[in-house]
């Protein structure tokens, strides 16, 4: 059988306050393509299909139509699980029903042992949850941390293993290591602690969530299909898509998706950012982090860059301006200094100009009630 991976759509993320919703809805378009061109079994939906656990009603809407599009109009199989982004109990409403259309939710721990039978493979869907989660059901309080819940979960879930098909597990966790390294400091990425992946070779194949970089472990049974889109500079040489999985070869082919807007970061001088021959050869309509390399500050270079390049998700420079600052004042008592005249002086080191009537008011407020706190 033949199945789209892909994970972490993040639906209702925002980029430094820069709506993504055009540019997951066109990643969605293009997972759609892919699924119905490959003529896939089901696709395969490893967590954190929401940013947050209470996303907003358009953002409801959104995964609605997504995951009703491709299961009621395409009529795809949909296997998929809450992820730690998710709210369990606003993915389960409808769950009743969803089986009867092929579409196969599973938000708690109990579920995770109730594997979906297919033709030649067992489908295990098991959510994020965290140890508490595992005491309960089990009734041990042994079960501390996440890699001794995960080692009584997958062992029930081997349990019900038919020895006739193919065992897929679907996860949302951070996979590392191995269970023999004991370790006093335990390890957490994204917020959630290692499992050891030699709890996982018994399965034929573990489609993961969790980590947005597909290249995040290498190993061919155990694959993360990383995020659709690239949500923080941390990824900007990452390639985003989907794979595609043949559970009888055990391969898997990966499918890039091409951004309805890029992530870049650029490196330079402001002269040279600002300069007609070299912007209008970048991609302008994309999102940027720029890092700047004058050695001088520059007054309202934020603004002056977003005329040219409207999506800045971050600026940083190499210069460290308050060394600069420091420098300037080396032949002056600072400590014998007005504080107003100190934030005067910095401000014309850092943006060139006097403050306002309107600061230097907004500052005497603020230093009067400084003075008043530190009375009482």
């Amino acid at each position: 059988m033949r199945f789209l991976q892909t994970a972490d759509w993040h639906l209702g993320r925002k980029l430094h306050g820069f709506d993504l919703q055009a540019e997951q809805e066109a990643a969605f378009v293009q997972i759609e393509k892919i699924a119905l061109q490959e003529n896939v079994d089901g696709i395969i939906i490893a967590g954190d299909i929401y940013d947050r656990s209470m996303p907003a009603e358009q953002t409801v809407d959104l995964a609605n139509q997504m995951l009703q599009r491709l299961n009621l109009t395409d009529h795809l199989p949909l296997y998929a699980i809450a992820g730690n982004h998710d709210s369990a109990s606003r993915l389960a409403t409808g769950t009743p029903w969803f089986s009867s259309t092929n579409f196969y939710l599973h938000t708690q721990l109990a579920e995770a042992f109730e594997p979906i039978e297919l033709e030649t493979v067992q489908i295990f869907l098991l959510p994020y949850f965290e140890p508490f989660a595992a005491q309960q059901y089990f009734a041990d309080d042994s079960l501390l941390h996440l890699d001794q819940a995960m080692a009584a979960v997958i062992n029930k879930i081997k349990q019900q293993f038919d020895p006739t098909k193919k065992h897929l597990l679907v996860g949302h966790f951070f996979a590392a290591g191995s269970s023999q390294t004991a370790s006093e400091t335990r390890l957490t990425v994204g917020g959630l602690a290692p499992v050891p992946i030699d709890l996982l070779t018994d399965f034929d194949y573990v489609a993961l969530g969790h980590l947005h970089n597909k290249d995040a472990l290498q190993t061919n049974k155990i694959r993360y299909s990383g995020s659709p889109l690239k949500f923080s500079l941390s990824e900007v040489r990452q390639q985003k898509g989907v794979f595609l999985l043949d559970t009888e070869t055990q391969q898997t082919k990966f499918y890039p998706i091409k951004p309805l807007h890029d992530l870049h970061d650029l490196q330079n001088e402001f002269a040279e950012l600002t300069n007609p021959s070299f912007y209008q050869s970048q991609p302008r309509k994309d999102f940027f982090g720029i890092t700047l390399t004058d050695q001088k500050p520059i007054p309202n270079v934020l603004a002056r860059l977003r005329e040219i390049y409207p999506k800045i998700v971050a600026l940083q420079r190499t210069a460290d301006y308050s060394e600069l600052f420091e420098q300037s004042q080396s032949t002056k008592k600072i400590t014998q200094q007005n504080p107003l005249q100190l934030l005067d002086d910095f401000y014309q080191q850092v943006a060139n100009e006097q403050l306002s009537a309107a600061q230097i008011k907004w500052a005497q407020k603020a230093l009067q009630n400084i003075r008043e706190e530190a009375k009482s």
